[in-house]
């Protein structure tokens, strides 16, 4: 009755953009310090577009973001590390600067889950599955909480366990086995929701059950989400996790 294979017992979601709204507050952040970082090196650089964060943003650590998106306009920085300040020229300077706007826009404005996203969170529950969450976010403790959402997570893999467990962020699937071994739960009885193109691969390329790809891209850019996701293997493509359940009823 919620839009998943009988054999499935658990569900592993991503955070940004599919339990919450906050995806294009990352969105934000990301274009304003990338576009501070090229008009300082080179006035007349194009800015940071939303092909440049779907393509190399989008599902990545917060480094492992600054990192593809400088290299594909030739720009090499210092790694640093992460005591940076948020006004160094480094790779962990620049991921800082980023993180600290995020920050302060939770804090101002809170967090908003998706209405449809928390009414298939209580079906999920009322159906018996267990429920991860997968971030490579490193603030996914404090935007679950932010968006009462704590409540239903049976385990939580985000950035701080990714770097602290020494997992490959996505697109390769480490996060999401791990989540799923932290719930007892095998890949063949797991179901991964992802909005990103990485998360995606990384849930067809984890040998799970079923991959949902959430599509909220608007306008133009939907019928273009739609099919990058299905092509990195999701099975079905929603524009909400309602669908699921409109579906199945």
């Amino acid at each position: 009755m919620i839009g998943l294979p009988d054999a499935v017992t658990t569900c592993l979601f991503d955070l940004d953009g599919v339990l919450t709204s906050t995806a294009e507050v990352h969105r934000r952040a990301w274009k304003r310090t990338f576009d501070e970082l090229l008009s300082r090196r080179d006035p007349g650089a194009p800015p940071f577009t939303e092909q440049d964060y779907v393509t190399y943003v989008d599902g990545r650590s917060r480094l492992d973001g600054v990192r593809a998106f400088l290299a594909s306009r030739g720009i090499d920085l210092p790694e640093g590390d992460d005591t940076d300040d948020v006004n160094a020229e480094t790779v962990h300077g620049v991921g800082n600067r980023k993180n600290e706007r995020l920050l302060r826009v939770i804090a101002d404005e809170g967090v908003t889950p998706y209405p449809g996203s928390v009414r298939y969170l209580d079906a999920a529950r009322a159906h018996g599955l267990a429920i991860g969450v997968v971030t490579s976010s490193a603030n996914g403790a404090r935007v679950l909480d932010a968006a009462g959402l704590t409540g239903y997570v049976g385990a939580r893999v985000d950035g701080v366990v990714i770097a602290r467990e020494g997992l490959r962020g996505k697109p390769a699937p480490d996060s999401f086995l791990a989540c799923a071994a932290e719930l007892a739960a095998r890949p063949s009885a797991t179901a991964v929701f992802e909005d990103a193109q990485a998360g995606v691969r990384a849930g067809r390329d984890g040998g799970f059950a079923f991959v949902v790809g959430v599509n909220r891209a608007e306008g133009t850019a939907r019928e273009d989400q739609e099919k990058a996701l299905r092509e990195q293997g999701a099975d079905t493509v929603v524009t909400d996790l309602a669908e699921l359940l409109e579906e199945s009823a």
